[in-house]
This record gives C-alpha cells, sequence and structure tokens, in this order.
C-alpha cells in the first residue's frame, strides 16, 4: 500500500519531542507521539544534538534506537550529530547498527557545529575543524561501503581494518551536511547526498543559501533529484501572535540561550500565516520540510496534517499555475 507521504504535496518530517523546557523528561509522551507520527504519514523522525546545556535535553542515537523499536516504516534522521565532537569509528559502528535496528530507515546529518567553545571538552580538535571534519566523514563513507578499510590522514592513519556488518541501505545511509557558511554549503554538494538548512536561519537566509547550493550543483552537474534539500523549520500555531511569540522566546531562552533568536528564524501566528510561511521556504527550493514545533507537541502534530499541510503547494505545482 502507498504510504500517505505521497499524497502530500511535499514531505514533512517532524521532530520527536527531545528538548524539555518546561517539564521532566516524559518517554510515554515520545512513544505516543512517534506512533501517532508515524500512523499520520509523516515522512521521517528528527533529533538534533546538544550534550551540554541547561534545558532537559535526550542524546540523538540513544533516542532513535529507542524510536526505531516502536515504529515500523518512517525515516529515522539526525539533523545534526556535530561530527567533530564524536569518534567515527565508534559513530559508524552506533549509526550501522541504527540502520539494522530501523531495517534500513537512517538518514544520517552531520555539520561541523556552531558552538566550538565547548566542543573540546568532547574531544573536537583545537585546530584544523575542517580537516577533521572531512576525514571523519571519509571514514563513516569508507566502512559503510568497503569490507576493509585503509587511510592515511592528519588525525587518522590506519591500514586494512574491517567493521561488520556493514549498514543494509546499500551503497550506505544517505548523508546530508548542514551548515551555513558559504564553504559548507558547496561542501555539502561535493561530498554528501543532501544539505538541510538549520533551523536557526530565517526564511530570508535559507533562500539565499539555496542559490549558492544550486550554484554549485550548476556547476558540478549536480541533477535535483540527486542532491536533497531540506530545512528544519520552528513553527507555533496560535491566532494569539504575541503569546506564540513569546512561548517561542521561552524556548529558545532556554535551549540555545537566545530568546531574541525566536521571532527571527521562527514561522508562527494563524494556520494561514504558518502555511504562508512554510509556502515561503518551499518556494525558495526546500524539497522536504522538518517541521519542529516546541511546546504543544501534540496538538501541532494534528493541526500541522490536518489544516495546514494540506494549504502548502509544491514548488513545481505552483511554477505552472496549479
Amino acid at each position: 500500500m502507498m504510504s500517505e507521504e505521497y499524497k502530500w504535496p511535499i514531505p514533512c518530517g517532524i521532530s520527536i519531542p527531545q528538548v524539555f523546557t518546561e517539564t521532566d523528561v516524559d518517554i510515554e509522551f515520545v512513544r505516543a507521539f512517534a506512533k501517532d507520527a508515524e500512523a499520520f504519514g509523516y515522512h521521517s523522525l528528527w533529533v538534533q544534538e546538544r550534550i551540554i546545556g541547561t534545558a532537559n535535553q535526550l542524546e540523538p542515537i540513544n533516542l532513535l534506537s529507542f524510536l526505531s523499536g516502536i515504529t515500523k516504516t518512517i525515516r529515522l534522521g539526525t539533523a545534526v550529530i556535530v561530527a567533530t565532537t564524536r569518534n567515527p569509528f565508534v559513530l559508524a559502528k552506533e549509526l550501522t547498527t541504527l540502520d539494522h535496528l530501523s531495517d534500513g530507515r537512517l538518514t544520517l546529518g552531520l555539520a561541523l557545529g556552531g558552538n566550538p567553545s565547548t566542543y573540546q571538552l568532547l574531544g573536537a580538535p583545537e585546530r584544523h575543524r575542517v580537516r577533521h571534519f572531512m576525514e571523519s566523514l571519509n571514514i563513516i563513507k569508507d566502512f559503510w561501503t568497503q569490507e576493509r578499510v585503509s587511510r592515511q590522514g592528519t588525525f587518522w592513519n590506519f591500514r586494512e581494518l574491517s567493521m561488520m556488518p556493514m549498514p543494509v541501505q546499500k551503497p550506505r545511509p544517505p548523508i546530508w551536511l548542514g551548515g551555513r557558511h558559504p564553504n559548507a554549503l558547496k561542501r555539502s554538494v561535493r561530498h554528501a547526498d543532501g544539505w538541510m538548512g538549520a533551523g536557526s536561519t530565517s526564511s530570508k537566509e535559507f533562500a539565499s543559501h539555496v542559490k549558492i547550493v544550486q550554484d554549485e550543483m550548476a556547476r558540478l552537474n549536480v541533477k535535483p533529484s540527486d542532491f536533497h534539500i531540506s530545512k528544519r523549520c520552528y513553527i507555533a500555531i496560535d491566532d494569539d501572535e504575541q503569546r506564540a511569540e513569546s512561548r517561542l522566546a521561552d524556548w529558545f531562552g532556554a535551549h540555545y540561550g537566545n530568546s531574541e533568536m525566536a521571532s527571527h528564524v521562527s514561522v508562527f501566528g494563524s494556520i494561514d500565516k504558518c502555511a504562508n510561511g512554510l509556502q515561503e521556504i518551499i518556494d525558495a527550493g526546500a524539497q522536504m520540510l522538518m517541521l519542529n514545533p516546541v511546546f504543544d507537541q501534540m496538538e501541532h502534530l494534528h493541526s500541522l496534517k490536518a489544516e495546514v499541510i494540506p494549504l502548502l503547494k509544491s514548488a513545481s505545482s505552483r511554477s505552472v499555475g496549479h
């Protein structure tokens, strides 16, 4: 039977409740949310990473392992793992295991990360972060596609090592890179299968980043069908815009330490206003939306599916006047 996602104007993933700023961690709520998201036909469930912080936040890979056991068909993604703070050998093994646990539903989102002040505590290098990132990425790719791997680099040198089993997905799970610097945007086209716009960027910033990505795709003759563009969209549906903005600011202050970011990067307000805000992101080039409500998540899960998403149109249908 065809998944309901194919009836949607655009595939929509949704962030699993992972950051608890107003309550204690509630695993039963996470379980119910995941099951409803799958039943409603959402494309994917997404986690993010923040190891050090004041908000109650669950670690992403362990959380996805839990989700893999309570869902059957919905894809599972990381947006994003901070690669410079993870040992690539352990990470490759953990994610391979996750791909097996989920029967091939993993999408790996990786990034350099935007808060290097704490990364050294987690084993990140003090210098040459991009080189470290690229070596890590290539090690993961190699162990996912080769039975015996050799590497000679700045950070790791080894010969004829094996890591079995390889992932379920062939040739490997898709890898999407995050980032906003022009070099990072171009790097995603050269070395990955997709790019995800950060939730901490506005729709206007996303559009300018997409232009850089698409120019690089044209330069390298990468087909749009071979490279995926998505964006995390913080969203709050509420006819009382002032209340929505205030609640978003509280969450951004607790999670990011920057309450002012909320109104700059979020889509919020009435159903029509939220639909218009998401449509702007689609028209800018997003092929998938990572919807991220940060409060009243279950209500948003239902309202987005029933009231907002039906108002959206794919970029292609708008271009021909449908």
